[in-house]
């Protein structure tokens, strides 16, 4: 019985390979493989030994050979395949562990293309695809984790088709993703990220309860490895509307650097959001906007969840709740509620992958597009159109308002006073009726609007979003502009003495 050895990433292999000689497999290896395992006593045979055919152009031919794919390839129980076999000395492979050149690694370490080329693997995928279309009679193995479960599976002979079934098809995943990050990298190198093919790969983390409704199925996959690597449950089964909503959440609460920000999201949607001398006075102040669809919503901390703040979180009910970390006495306030969900992403503060790519699936088909951020020197160099200037309490309100307003949906409408929301309208079909509701459920809340400064992620395209914003004392906006009758606003701005700045930039969401 034969085995063929042959990994970048060495981790875990010599003990696998001990295990394999122990139930009297044989050891075919080259290169840095080969090295391991002599140098740890384990006997192997190097595979230009076998093929008699030497490794050419430094290496990038050594397992493209008759021998090794013939020895992979032949059907078992095909009488001219076994003739052939013996006819050109041929020796049976019933186990290939493959894993590839670290070429997303090489990628990230150097811009070199000759290093970049040349971290391209070529015999491994052809390995591990000539196995995995064999799979009733080859084994095929290409992640790490799998080496102590297929030790055991063969000790306790149960090396069957449906266990070699489950490793192929995890083997032409893996070939494939492979594959995908090259010709994404290519593209991104050479045509602007947006190739003629583009792919998009995902690893499951975690298999959600169902979708967004209980007759859908649906799961969490991750680009990298943030998710396994960074997020964490404490308590509670992850749903797939709770990803979307923190994703929201997180996404606002962690645009204001290390600042002890708060959000709270119902639907996809902020109700909420604060930033005060610290994360207690800002969860206290977020949950004025809008208590009543706090109940129940999402609520994302940017840093340590501490016993009083965990206190002040219980009075409400709060299904999710998502911070940078907890302290054990904080997690313990939580003990007795059944219904709340908690988990943590991050160290002192929230950690979010801010992706540089976005797509969304449309019947057919998907639209992909570059990420929508805000740029660092986006507000800070909004260009002053009316003769009243914001004073640096509104310009930070106007900051808040802005980047609230720019991840939610459109069309949008935030106001912002003393770092707090104070109203918001959002995914309406007008900017006015945007405005509209954001007013009546402040009034509602009891909350004044006097003094706010407003923000919208698009242009006002005429002057009664701003006409309606003086009525109730709005003392600062902050929109991009471009609208054809921008005069009339800014007219209205100078009219009302209102501080109005355009960025020049949009940011529809829809």
């Amino acid at each position: 019985m034969y085995a063929l050895l042959s990994v970048s990433n060495k981790e875990g292999i010599v003990e696998f390979a001990k295990g394999l000689c122990f139930m009297g497999y044989e050891i075919l290896s080259t290169g840095g493989t080969l090295k391991i395992l002599l140098e740890n006593s384990i006997e192997a045979k190097n595979i230009s030994q076998y093929t008699q055919s030497p490794e050419l152009f430094d290496g990038r031919v050594k397992t493209l050979h008759p021998k090794i794919h013939g020895g992979i390839l032949h059907r078992r129980n095909n009488p001219n395949d076994s003739a052939q076999l013996k006819n050109y000395d041929i020796v049976s492979i019933d186990i290939v562990c493959v894993n590839l050149y670290p070429f997303k690694q090489t990628t990230q370490k150097t811009d070199d293309f000759e290093e970049i080329i040349e971290n391209i693997d070529i015999g491994g995928p052809s390995m591990i695809r000539a196995a995995a279309k064999n799979f009733q009679d080859v084994l095929v193995i290409t992640d790490i984790n799998d080496y102590a479960l297929v030790i055991q599976t063969l000790k306790n002979h149960q090396n069957t088709p449906e266990f070699r079934r489950k490793m192929m098809i995890k083997a032409f995943e893996h070939t494939a993703t492979y594959d995908c990050l090259i010709a994404n990298y290519m593209n991104k190198r050479f045509s602007q990220g947006m190739g003629e093919k583009v792919f998009i790969t995902g690893s499951k983390v975690y298999q959600t309860r169902y979708g967004e409704n209980p007759h859908q199925k649906g799961a969490l996959y991750e680009f990298d490895n943030f998710y396994h690597n960074t997020f964490k449950i404490h308590k509670g089964e992850i749903s797939f509307n709770n990803l979307t909503d923190m994703n929201a959440a997180i996404k606002i609460a962690t645009n204001f650097g290390d600042a002890p920000a708060v959000c709270i999201i119902k639907h996809a949607n902020p109700c909420g959001f604060a930033i005060k001398e610290n994360l207690l006075a800002s969860y206290q102040e977020a949950l004025k906007c809008d208590p009543i669809s706090a109940y129940g919503g999402v609520v994302a901390v940017n840093g340590i969840i501490d016993e009083p703040l965990a206190k002040q979180i219980n009075q409400t009910f709060i299904e999710v709740l998502i911070g940078a970390g907890f302290t054990p006495q904080a997690l313990s306030v939580f003990e007795s509620k059944k219904r709340i969900k908690i988990f943590s992403c991050g160290e002192n503060t929230l950690k979010f992958p801010q992706d540089k790519i976005d797509f969304k699936h449309i019947e057919g088909g998907f639209v992909y597009q570059q990420a929508d951020i805000i740029a660092n020197n986006e507000i800070s160099n909004a260009k002053l159109m009316s003769q009243t200037p914001a004073t640096k309490e509104q310009f930070q309100d106007l900051e808040i308002a802005y980047k609230i307003a720019a991840f939610t949906k459109s069309n949008c409408v935030a106001y912002v006073k003393n770092a707090t929301l104070v109203a918001i309208g959002m995914g309406m079909t007008s900017r006015v009726d945007a405005a509209k509701a954001a007013i009546s459920k402040a009034k509602d809340m009891g909350i004044s609007l006097k003094g706010s400064s407003l923000a919208s992620e698009a242009f006002f395209p005429f002057r009664d979003s701003v006409d309606m914003a003086a009525e109730i004392g709005v003392s600062a906006i902050i929109q991009p502009g471009g609208s054809i009758r921008d005069d009339e606003v800014i007219q209205s701005a100078n009219e009302h003495n209102i501080a109005l700045y355009f960025t020049g930039i949009r940011h529809f969401l829809h």
